[in-house]
């Protein structure tokens, strides 16, 4: 887990993004102290794709969160129904949707 809160943690990287020109926002809000962030990001093209938080093995000596991406450029409805699944098994997940036509969001991805 990241040594930051998770409140504080989505609202830097919305801080960031917006920053940068790209329209991103809390989609869903989970646990202020230790909730899942998922990133759902729209390419502006139809597709959407998925980061997850990566298993804790993948992780290492890492402070940050680290990503893995679940989804890579896929139909909205299949992350949706994804994000839907988790939420009903973890009502602490957070969610950060945020539009960019690139593929790395910004974060820390494990292969």
């Amino acid at each position: 887990m990241s040594s930051f809160r998770s409140d504080l943690w989505c609202s830097a990287f919305l801080r960031r993004h917006n920053a940068l020109g790209n329209m991103c926002v809390v989609s869903r809000r989970g646990d202020p102290i230790a909730g899942q962030v998922w990133i759902e990001v729209d390419h502006l093209d139809g597709t959407i794709s998925l980061f997850t938080p990566a298993p804790t093995l993948s992780r290492q000596d890492s402070v940050d969160l680290v990503f893995q991406e679940r989804f890579h450029r896929v139909e909205p409805a299949k992350v949706r129904e994804r994000i839907e699944q988790e939420a009903r098994f973890d009502p602490d997940l957070w969610v950060i949707s945020v539009d960019f036509r690139g593929d790395n969001p910004g974060v820390e991805v494990v292969g």
